[in-house]
């Protein structure tokens, strides 16, 4: 078991980290390991090539800020490493690293995560090749093991310290208390996650999946009886049918209930909706821009007065 950690720091970690290596080891090990339906649909002669990896690891970075001895982690982004080789793909790390910088300015690599029921050795040769960045990254390990005996978090975050074993300097990982920090959106998106459960506590399909397994059942309904209706047409317009007239009268009934989005009719309201909203968004940045700019005015008339009043000189505006 890695000892507790000595530096004293405070960790505060967003519900959107734990979403996202959750969701990172779902996709993954869904991959790797296809449902059987999907398996019995495919060649059925490949011979040991049906054999699953029942826990496989994903990498990522966690960024966040720092503010003196607080480190908060906001959100994570995956990462392409290679256990066998211990090989890290600079390039993809330093081009989402770049576009991450773009949107949030202000947050820094401050780690990365895997999973894993607990810290292995060779996770310490990934550790290493972040302090290029970092010169103390933080390790959040996610632990995908059900244990409905644990009433924690399956999450440990580690740190590295520099212990001298056997005469001999060496990092080992140490564990770190953390705390869960949320906003206001998060809240709302995790109390929207929460209710997808479903209420009997089964673990079979959720409220979301048996929505759009309906969804799907009904597109894949309406698309066969168009493809019958169709292939009906096709065979009495060659001739191969007898033509019925009721028919006939029936389909250009449906056809009609169809919105005619070809008609001069719907391409002018079109434009004219089209135009009114782009006004309406053109008025909005104006009135935005007003606002700011009388914001600003106040705030240089208060700071000219202030200044003024001592040499006598009236305000500006």
């Amino acid at each position: 078991m890695a000892p507790s950690s000595s530096s004293g720091l405070t960790f505060k970690l967003h519900p959107l980290v734990i979403v996202n290596i959750s969701d990172h080891y779902t996709r993954v090990k869904t991959q790797l390991n296809p449902p059987a339906s999907v398996c019995a649909t495919g060649n059925a002669s490949n011979n040991g090539e049906g054999k699953f990896q029942q826990d496989p690891r994903v990498y990522g970075c966690v960024i966040g800020v720092q503010r003196g001895r607080t480190v908060e982690i906001f959100n994570s982004f995956e990462l392409l490493y290679d256990p066998s080789t211990q090989t890290l793909d600079r390039s993809f790390l330093e081009k989402k690293q770049e576009l991450y910088k773009k949107v949030f300015p202000d947050f820094y690599i401050l780690g990365w995560y895997s999973t894993g029921s607990d810290a292995e050795e060779a996770d310490m040769h990934i550790h290493k090749a972040l302090m290029d960045i970092n010169e103390s990254p933080v390790y959040v390990l996610l632990n995908p093991a059900i244990n409905h005996t644990q009433k924690d978090l399956p999450v440990t975050i580690y740190e590295s310290e520099l212990h001298v074993i056997d005469g001999i300097p060496q990092l080992i990982f140490a564990h770190t208390s953390y705390t869960i920090e949320t906003v206001e959106a998060e809240r709302i998106s995790v109390d929207h996650v929460a209710h997808l459960k479903p209420s009997d506590g089964g673990s079979a399909a959720t409220q979301l999946a048996a929505h759009l397994t309906g969804i799907h059942s009904a597109i894949k309904m309406l698309n066969s009886r168009i493809r019958v209706l169709y292939q009906y047409l096709v065979a009495m317009q060659k001739g191969d049918i007898p033509c019925e007239n009721s028919l006939l009268r029936q389909v250009t009934s449906l056809l009609r209930r169809l919105p005619a989005m070809e008609s001069e009719r719907f391409h002018d309201d079109f434009l004219m909706e089209y135009s009114d909203k782009l006004l309406i968004t053109y008025l909005a940045m104006i009135t935005n821009c007003s606002s700011t700019m009388n914001e600003m005015v106040d705030k240089f008339n208060t700071a000219y007065d202030r200044n003024t009043r001592r040499g006598g000189r009236t305000s500006f505006m």
